[in-house]
């Protein structure tokens, strides 16, 4: 039974920086061969970063990725078999409704070797939900490529291929290929894994074939890429897996079933072609003992999620620095926490704010939060501002209570055009999905770590962050949350108990629960209509937030799309 020695590279790659990118498959290519592979593959669209969205329309973007998976072949070592991923095109983009269904831009991958490319596959099932919209971008492959290497068929597909049941795992069965190769962008939700693993076991087993699924890693605007790449065997044993949120190199030795077939055409869902390469070197030394990386815990795989969106977004956006207001609530003192541990303390300037209002615990857990996560604290109290507007202005109630948070907002921002910070946004998702924040105020800033963190969640992750190290005032933590814009005021002065709040949150935004479904749940009947009514007139507001890392099924922004002029009420 033959043997290939597969490495599977969970990188870390930048949308747009095609140059950028073609050095990082270098340089993981010279690993995979001092590690004694045969092969090596890639995320998907590894050479242009993923998701592209509407540079797929940029003729010039096309040509560039084009080019430089040209470029790379003569790169790369010739011996090395290299399996990439990267945007190519057989048309014009797609514009309107008469663009051709056969041609177009394509979500393609590349087999690299000698020099040359020795084989492409366009991506076949193209998902158009959640986050997804490649209906809109690219063309579906109608061919199953299936190269021979070293006495092994190997088939090659990309990301959603392995997602859906029949089409190229079904065909790759059917064609009786020993691997077939799966190279991913799949975006990080909680407890994706719970789903992955057994997903890339049935479609091994459909295939009956050993599987191995490489992902991306690392953060992408609001997306976020957890590596988590996988192995498998023919009957669904699980062989090797990475790490979760690090870039890295997975290294296994497969022993797979000599190739039998040579059959081509036409296999029912797909056309097959097949190609060989010559052969590769012999594997070098001993062999390698495969690595099954354990699962994070949930809130540890939340916070790796949170520090590497946050991280990513800082670095790749070209900032240095963040600032934040820090109130010495909770929510602060988390996105503080995270600010730190994905930039360095020194990297991170908090300001506290203090009104009239502002409680002198509040300004001392801001202090302590500041001390323990190493990081810049300055004090700018926004009682004068206040009082200057409402000298001039005649408000109160509401009015006068968002004026405060509008102050703080502008403080952070004009103190971010001064020295160059990111202002960081701490509102929750518990508080966005409610409309309890201040538009132009709280909601001010350029990236938000918490938009899909529900209250309830925050609490845990702050419980969880102390038992590595502390970082968070356990004040900060135990007191009631208030927003101090009155006296003595608190949250449930305006909302239920995020106790109650957050599981009904969680119905009717995750999983599109309507009225009827809530109340049947078990939820409060007045509580659901309630409720119900705040997410939906606070629509406007969440379009104009910051964004921030999708941790959930859900997100607002690029899952949850809804219109901000809408009548339809539910249970009305």
């Amino acid at each position: 039974m033959p043997t290939l020695r597969l490495a599977l590279a969970q990188v870390n790659t930048t949308v747009g920086d095609v140059s950028g990118n073609a050095a990082l498959v270098r340089d993981w290519c010279r690993r995979a061969l001092d590690a004694g592979a045969q092969i090596v593959a890639f995320p998907e669209m590894t050479l242009t970063g993923y998701p592209v969205e509407d540079l797929t329309f940029r003729e010039s973007f096309v040509a560039a990725s084009r080019a430089a998976v040209d470029q790379l072949a003569s790169e790369v070592p010739p011996d090395l078999a290299v399996i990439v991923g990267y945007l190519d095109a057989d048309g014009p983009a797609r514009t309107g409704s008469d663009a051709a269904r056969d041609r177009g831009p394509r979500d393609a991958l590349a087999l690299l070797h000698g020099g040359r490319v020795a084989a492409r596959y366009f991506k076949h099932h193209l998902p158009n939900y959640g986050v997804f919209d490649e209906d809109r971008y690219f063309v579906p492959g109608d061919t199953l490529t299936v190269v021979r290497i070293n006495g092994v068929d190997v088939a090659m597909t990309v990301c959603e291929d392995i997602w859906q049941p029949g089409g190229p795992f079904a065909v790759a069965g059917r064609a009786e290929v020993g691997l077939v190769v799966n190279i991913n962008a799949s975006p990080y939700e909680l407890n994706k894994d719970d789903v992955r693993l057994p997903l890339v076991a049935r479609r091994a087993r459909e295939a009956n074939a050993a599987v191995a699924y490489v992902n991306l890693v690392g953060g992408q605007d609001e997306l976020v890429f957890d590596g988590d790449s996988i192995v498998v065997s023919a009957d669904g044993e699980l062989l090797a897996r990475g790490g979760q949120f690090t870039e890295e190199l997975q290294v296994v030795d497969l022993h797979l079933p000599a190739a039998t077939s040579d059959d081509t055409g036409d296999f029912g869902e797909m056309l097959v072609a097949r190609t060989a390469l010559p052969a590769l070197p012999e594997l070098p030394g001993a062999a390698v003992a495969p690595r099954i990386e354990p699962r994070l815990g949930d809130e540890a795989e939340v916070w790796g999620a949170l520090v590497t969106g946050l991280r990513d977004y800082v670095r790749k956006n070209g900032f240095r620095s963040v600032i934040l207001g820090l109130s010495g609530g909770i929510d602060s003192a988390v996105v503080a926490a995270i600010a730190v541990d994905a930039l360095g303390g020194d990297n991170v300037h908090g300001v506290a704010m203090p009104s009239g209002y502002s409680s002198e615990h509040s300004l001392d857990d801001a202090q302590e939060s500041a001390k323990l996560g190493g990081l810049h604290f300055t004090v700018q109290p926004i009682g004068p501002m206040f009082d200057a507007f409402m000298a001039n202005m005649n408000l109160n109630g509401l009015a006068a209570e968002n004026l405060q948070a509008r102050i703080r907002g502008m403080v952070s921002m004009s103190l971010s055009n001064q020295h160059g910070h990111l202002v960081l946004s701490t509102g929750n998702k518990s508080e966005l999905a409610v409309g309890y924040a201040t538009l132009y105020g709280d909601m001010a800033g350029g990236f938000n770590p918490l938009k899909d963190v529900p209250k309830t969640l925050v609490w845990k992750l702050a419980r969880w962050r102390n038992t590595v190290s502390p970082l968070i005032p356990e004040n900060s933590i135990s007191k009631p949350p208030s927003a101090e814009l009155r006296p003595d005021q608190l949250d449930t002065d305006s909302l239920p108990p995020y106790e109650e709040l957050d599981p009904l949150l969680h119905g009717y935004i995750d999983l599109d629960m309507g009225s009827a479904a809530l109340k049947a749940a078990g939820h409060d009947p007045a509580l659901v209509d309630r409720v119900l009514r705040m997410v939906d007139i606070a629509e406007y507001k969440r379009r104009q937030s910051a964004p921030g890392t999708k941790i959930s099924i859900k997100a607002f922004g690029r899952d949850r799309r809804l219109p901000m002029t809408n009548r339809f009420r539910e249970g009305v």
